[in-house]
């Protein structure tokens, strides 16, 4: 695989930035561990004069180049798992991600991953822009999260992804089940997002610090009766892609996503209802959360594409039961 070359101008609002952090804003899903390995290495040149230092603060106007090195041979292991492919070029590869499943090899899940299962079906045809634990991706959802994400076959192709990302130009929408109505029903959810004092593993809302995130709602269906507390399906539009952005929203506005263990109720005990239909909604076991379309300029023809995911089962079955349930 030829070496690939990133290039950007450092506009006037990251004038001061050091050069890790800036890069990392304008690489979607590479790791500042990542990029201050290939500053390292000398793979990064700014004004064209190779650097080494990760922390060299960078000015209105300077040029900077990133090189991609082929990646190393990967040691992880290809596994036969189903990707639901509903899209496969020379340049990208458009999954519908099944809840469960995680993208990408990390601690404690290193087989059976949709990165284990792009190495099985196209070996070394994958972008080696995230390094050998990341090849080809680009985004990612969470692990019970489903839907729709797109991998990238090649460094131009994953470089010019990781730019409609940063620009944020590519189009999500996301459908979730949350408990309560939301108020508006419809609206703009606009609160920065960063790690969570009380556990840095999760995110929250911090109004003075973390990064502006942006949430567009709006309620499709409210399912209630006199037994049932409201439960509402609603679309999400995101104009940013903050880790965990929709169910940190969710919550903070007192509606978190049904099913999410880590930022909301669990399960709810319902006064009077049947007990298979409470069961059914009690055992959901994953946040009710699907990544439904995405929408970009493909790499290489510049022509828009858009892509539909259809919910998976255990989605479309919640919904028919809290149908039944608010008759």
């Amino acid at each position: 695989m030829k070496k690939d070359i990133f290039n950007i101008i450092v506009p006037s609002n990251c004038h001061g930035y050091r050069i890790d952090k800036f890069l990392q804003s304008q690489i979607n899903e590479l790791s500042r561990t990542r990029l201050q390995t290939l500053i390292r290495d000398g793979q990064v040149k700014l004004n064209n004069i190779i650097i080494n230092s990760t922390s060299k603060k960078i000015k209105e106007a300077d040029q900077i180049k990133v090189n991609f090195p082929p990646a190393k041979e990967t040691f992880i292991k290809p596994n036969k798992i189903p990707l639901n492919i509903l899209y496969d070029d020379n340049d990208i590869i458009v999954i519908n991600k099944l809840p469960g499943i995680v993208v990408h090899p990390g601690a404690g899940n290193y087989e059976k991953t949709i990165v284990n299962g792009l190495l099985y079906k196209y070996r070394d045809n994958l972008s080696s822009v995230g390094g050998k634990l990341r090849p080809g991706i680009v985004h990612r959802i969470d692990k019970d999260t489903s839907g729709v994400i797109v991998v990238a076959k090649n460094d131009t192709a994953h470089i010019n992804l990781s730019q409609q990302f940063s620009n944020h130009t590519i189009k999500r929408t996301y459908e979730a089940l949350v408990w309560g109505s939301l108020k508006p029903q419809s609206g703009k959810i606009r609160e920065k997002i960063s790690r969570s004092v009380k556990n840095r593993q999760l995110m929250a809302v911090r109004k003075e610090k973390g990064k502006m995130a942006i949430t567009n709602y709006k309620t499709l269906k409210i399912f209630q009766n006199l037994n049932l507390p409201k439960i509402s399906l609603i679309e999400c539009q995101l104009q940013t892609g903050r880790t965990h952005q929709i169910r940190v929203h969710m919550n903070f506005k007192g509606n978190p996503i049904l099913g999410d263990k880590s930022y909301g109720k669990s399960k709810k005990k319902f006064k009077k209802i049947d007990p298979k239909i409470e069961n059914q909604i009690n055992d959901f076991n994953r946040q009710a959360l699907h990544a439904k379309n995405l929408g970009f300029l493909h790499p290489r023809t510049r022509k828009e594409v858009f892509f539909e995911a259809r919910r998976p089962e255990d989605f479309d079955r919640l919904i028919k039961t809290l149908k039944k349930a608010s008759i």
